[in-house]
C-alpha cells in the first residue's frame, strides 16, 4: 500500500431532483511511472492509481483508466445528474492492489 494516500471529494449536500451537479475528486498519491531509477541505478517500480470509478446508488457515473503519464495527485472534475437522494461512491485502484474508497451522500431539496 502506498504511503499517505488520502482521497478527497466535494459533492453538494443537496440538489433538486434531476439537477446537474459538479463533482470534484482528488487523491493524494505519489505516482511513480516505472521509468525512473533510484540513486543506485535500480528502476523504481511503477506505482500509480490505475483506475477511478464513481457510482451513484450502484450505477456507474464515470469509469476512468489511468496510465503511467498521469500526474501526481490525480484530480477529476465532472458533472452528474441527481435523479434522487442517495450515495456517491468513489473508488480508486492502485497498482499494488490497494483500493481506496470514499462515500458522500446527497439529499433532494
Amino acid at each position: 500500500m502506498a504511503e499517505n494516500v488520502r482521497p478527497r471529494v466535494r459533492v453538494p449536500k443537496t440538489a433538486a431532483a434531476g439537477e446537474v451537479i459538479t463533482i470534484k475528486s482528488l487523491i493524494s498519491h505519489k505516482m511513480e511511472s516505472g521509468q525512473r531509477k533510484d540513486g543506485d541505478g535500480n528502476v523504481i517500480p511503477r506505482s500509480i492509481i490505475n483506475r477511478f470509478v464513481c457510482a451513484f446508488n450502484g450505477e456507474v457515473v464515470i469509469d476512468v483508466t489511468l496510465e503511467a503519464a498521469v500526474s501526481t495527485n490525480p484530480f477529476f472534475e465532472f458533472e452528474a445528474v441527481v435523479p434522487e437522494a442517495g450515495d456517491f461512491t468513489f473508488t480508486w485502484y492502485d497498482d499494488d492492489g490497494s483500493v481506496y474508497e470514499e462515500t458522500k451522500s446527497i439529499a433532494i431539496a
